[in-house]
Order: structure tokens, then C-alpha cells, then sequence
């Protein structure tokens, strides 16, 4: 898509580096004019909340290495040091801690977001993959930072996680034990455990900040989806400039968003973590109950609902891999839900199912909890891999708006007046 941009070098030197490095022109094509769909409301916010999330946990979890011992008989002593002798340490390690929370809190809408309003439709397939690797990254990050805390939860839910590869024995003979041994760097969780799990760690955020790099630049090319789902067809009449409706507007939401934050960093640190992490490691006492972070709790429950191990390590895997087809998998042509009635109500299932399921997670698999986490998880792979493409040829839409301008003025904006906009130059179809 041609982005007509306002931007005009004024001094001998911005001329001079706009001709060779062009980083102004394209911030300022990016951001300020941008031309993007009128009528987005606040659940569009969440992607510049999430870029502020990620930038929030690497400036403190830089800070935080500074001070961190990847050892064993020190970390958990290193992170106490940091919390009672360093200079707001305290708060650069809640903050780091309830950052995690509110990263994967607002990941989730986001991604709900996408699945309601049809994000992921052509032409934004490589944009969601794109979305969905972002998410396993941050799965994969989040679960080596709270093993580094090295209390008795994280070595426990290390111990867990990490042994679930041995269960690629059962396919190739020894390549799960040895996959196994190769993560723990011996034959126990221990000192060299650690060590990589720190390492990674501190260099996978940098690789989720390329991937979001990506993802921005895969919205770029196809432009904002819309509540409507219908196409950008006229940019005068129907899309603003990024800047300043929308960066006032993601602004707004982003101060919101940051009392919550501050909420929990300064009233209640500890409040979504367990209180067992603040015991240190143990490796000759296990917990009652070994449980992860809440963020991962649904799919614990999916992992533990499945009677066999390797079905159980595939059925977790591929919760996230069926998220990926989501763009082939749905049939119909219409992007937006609110135009499906039918399909409406499944979707609020997913949502009901999703919930259970992570509060399936914190609970001991056994009994109704067991019987009920089965459930939900046959509806969670059901919704996408027959609901969705069944509905989606049985289902009658409702009439849709023909245009963006239509479905904010109504029939009478086929006559109304152009809206006002910087952009002279009309944009290919988004």
C-alpha cells in the first residue's frame, strides 16, 4: 500500500539524512500519517500496550541482571539482596514480576480481539503467524524467568516441564532422555540448568522485539482490520491519521491501563504469583500441588486432561499450532462477528472454555476436575477444527455495511460530504 506522508525535511542536515538514511521519513509515515480505519474502538489499543509491556520488562530485566547470580546456592539470595539492600530494587523487580502478568493479561485480549473481529483472515495470515510465534516466544521466555527465581515452585515446575520431553521415547527410543539431559545439562536440575535457562532468558526478549518489528511491518502492508471487517475503500472519507486521534486515543488507554499496573506493583506484588516461590528450592521436598504461573494454567489443564504423557505434551503443543490455521480453518467470508449470529455464540463458548480451563489448571487432576478438564479441552480443539469450518458454510450472515463511512453515518454517507484528510492520494484496498 502507498502511504502519501507530510513530511518534509526543514533543515540542511534532516535533508541531508533524509536522502541517505530515510528514519525520519519512515517514523513519520509510520506513526503520524499513517492513514487508519475510523471507526477502531478501544480493543485496537492493546497492540501499542503490549509494545509498552515489552519495553517495561527489558529496560528492568536489564537492570535486574545486573544484580542476579545464576547460581544455584545464590539466586535465590541474589534476588533478597535486590529487594532489601539495592536502591529500589524492590521496585524494579515487582515491576518486572507484575509485568509479566499484565504482558500476558493484555496478549490475550488482544488475541481474543483478533478472533472475533477476524484478524487473521486473508490478507493478514503471515501477520497472525506472526502473532502467534510472538506468543509462544513470550510462553517460552516468561516460564525461563520464573524458574530464575529458584524458589520451590519454579525448581518444581522446572523439574515438571523439562521432564514432559521424555516423552519422545516413545517415538524414537532415548531421544527424549537425551533431549532431556541436554536441557538440564547433566542428569538433574541443577547449577548448569540454571545457567541456560538465565542465558535464554535474557536474550529472548530481544528476539520477541525483532518478531514484533515483524508484526508491525506485516500490519503496514495490508493496513488495520476494523469492528466492521469490511475493506478500506475510500481513505478520505473513511480512515484518519494515525496522529493525533489515535495516539491521543491509545494514550488514554494506555494511563488506564498503567493504574492497574501500578495497582499491583505497589498494593499487591505477589497477589498472581504463589506464595511457595517465596520458599527457597528444595530439591528433597516436593510441593503438594506443583502448579505454574496463571497465565499458563490453561494449558496445564489441557497437558493433564490427557491420559497418555506424549498425548498429553501434543495436545499442549498443538492448542497453540491450531491457533496458527485459524486463517484456513474458518470458512466463512465474513471477518467480523458481529455480522455472524451463529457463530457468535460458539465463540463466547471458547471464551467460557478458556476460562475453566485455566481455572481447571490450579486445581489437582483428579475426580470432576479431571472429568469436566476433558471436556473443555475436546470443545477448545472442536471449536477450530470442526465448529469453525462447519458453521462457517451453514451460517447466514447479517447484511453487512457496505462501506466503513456507511456503518458510522449510515445510508446517507453514499451522499455525505468528504472527510477531511491530510492524505490526497488515495490507498490501495486494505
Amino acid at each position: 500500500m502507498d502511504h502519501y506522508t507530510q513530511y518534509q525535511p526543514t533543515t540542511g542536515f534532516t535533508r541531508w539524512l533524509d536522502s541517505r538514511l530515510p528514519l525520519v521519513r519512515m517514523a513519520h509515515e509510520t506513526i503520524m500519517d499513517y492513514p487508519t480505519p475510523r471507526n477502531l474502538n478501544y480493543m485496537w489499543t492493546f497492540g501499542g500496550v503490549l509494545a509498552f509491556c515489552l519495553g517495561v520488562q527489558i529496560l528492568t530485566g536489564i537492570v535486574l541482571a545486573m544484580y542476579y547470580a545464576a547460581n544455584t546456592q545464590l539466586a535465590f539470595d541474589s534476588i533478597e539482596h535486590l529487594m532489601r539492600d539495592v536502591n529500589y530494587g524492590w521496585l524494579m523487580r515487582y515491576t518486572h514480576q507484575s509485568g509479566a502478568s499484565m504482558f500476558f493479561i493484555a496478549v490475550y485480549i488482544h488475541i481474543f480481539r483478533g478472533l472475533y473481529y477476524g484478524s487473521y483472515k486473508a490478507p493478514r495470515e503471515i501477520l497472525w503467524i506472526i502473532g502467534v510465534l510472538i506468543l509462544l516466544v513470550m510462553m517460552a521466555t516468561a516460564f525461563m524467568g520464573y524458574s530464575l527465581v529458584w524458589g520451590q515452585m519454579s525448581f518444581w515446575a522446572v523439574t515438571v516441564i523439562t521432564n514432559l520431553f521424555s516423552s519422545l521415547d516413545s517415538i524414537v527410543n532415548g531421544l527424549g532422555t537425551a533431549l532431556v539431559q541436554w536441557i538440564w545439562g547433566g542428569f538433574s536440575v541443577d547449577n548448569a540448568t540454571l545457567n541456560r535457562l538465565f542465558s535464554l532468558h535474557y536474550l529472548l526478549p530481544f528476539v520477541l522485539a525483532g518478531l514484533v518489528v515483524l508484526h508491525i511491518w506485516a500490519l503496514h502492508v495490508p493496513g488495520n482490520n476494523n469492528p466492521t471487517g469490511v475493506d478500506l475503500r475510500d481513505i478520505h472519507r473513511e480512515a484518519v491519521p494515525f496522529h493525533p486521534y489515535y495516539t491521543t486515543k491509545d494514550g488514554f488507554a494506555l494511563i488506564v491501563f498503567c493504574v492497574l499496573y501500578a495497582y499491583f506493583v505497589f498494593y499487591m506484588p505477589g497477589y498472581l504469583g504463589d506464595a511457595t516461590n517465596y520458599v527457597q528450592a528444595n530439591p528433597l521436598q516436593t510441593p503438594p500441588h506443583i502448579v505454574p504461573e496463571w497465565y499458563f494454567l490453561p494449558f496445564y489443564a489441557i497437558l493433564r486432561s490427557i491420559p497418555s504423557k506424549l498425548g498429553g505434551v501434543i495436545a499442549m503443543f498443538g492448542s497453540i499450532v491450531v491457533l496458527m490455521l485459524a486463517p484456513w480453518l474458518d470458512t466463512s467470508r465474513v471477518r467480523s462477528t458481529r455480522y455472524r449470529p451463529l457463530y457468535r455464540w460458539f465463540f463466547w463458548a471458547l471464551v467460557v472454555s478458556c476460562l475453566v480451563l485455566g481455572w481447571l489448571g490450579g486445581k489437582p487432576p483428579e475426580g470432576n476436575y479431571l472429568i469436566v478438564g476433558r471436556i473443555f479441552t475436546a470443545y477448545y480443539f472442536l471449536h477450530f477444527l470442526v465448529i469453525m469450518p462447519f458453521v462457517g458454510i451453514i451460517e447466514t450472515p447479517k447484511p453487512q455495511p457496505r462501506s466503513i463511512a456507511e456503518s458510522i453515518l449510515g445510508p446517507s454517507a453514499r451522499g455525505a460530504g468528504r472527510m477531511p484528510h491530510p492524505a490526497p492520494a488515495a490507498a490501495e484496498t486494505r
